[in-house]
């Protein structure tokens, strides 16, 4: 079977979609850190919210490139999640890193189903 690729001209229209994206979704990260002691389970909650909304829309490849790739993908880290709970059980803190862990993984859950319910009634 011939397969077909993207043409370069594509790819890179995907690519700056993805870049412009991610740089909003850094800055707001960056600007949420230096304003709120602990963002890790806002900047998560929202953007499970956020990606639940845009699965429930109708399929728009730029808009998950731009706003589910891009911003959200830069918005969230695991990386920055499990090290903040990392600092709270090296300080002995264990009610404080399984209740991140805990509410994290819970109201990422739930606003990931609200926003995809969202997504599903703006859709109809």
């Amino acid at each position: 079977m011939l397969e077909t690729k993207p043409s370069l001209r594509l790819e890179f229209q995907e690519l700056l979609l993805v870049g412009v994206g991610a740089v909003f979704g850094a800055l707001l990260r960056w600007q949420l850190a230096l304003h709120l002691r602990d963002q890790n389970l806002l900047v998560n909650v929202l953007g499970a919210a956020l990606l639940g909304l845009l699965t429930g829309l109708p399929a728009a490849p730029r808009r998950q490139l731009l706003i589910g790739i891009g911003f959200c993908g830069s918005l969230t880290t695991f990386s920055s999640w499990m090290l903040a709970a990392m600092k709270h059980l090296s300080s002995g803190d264990w009610a404080a890193a399984l209740g991140l862990i805990g509410l994290t993984l819970g109201l990422g859950l739930g606003a990931a189903g609200l926003g995809l319910w969202c997504g599903r009634r703006l859709s109809n």
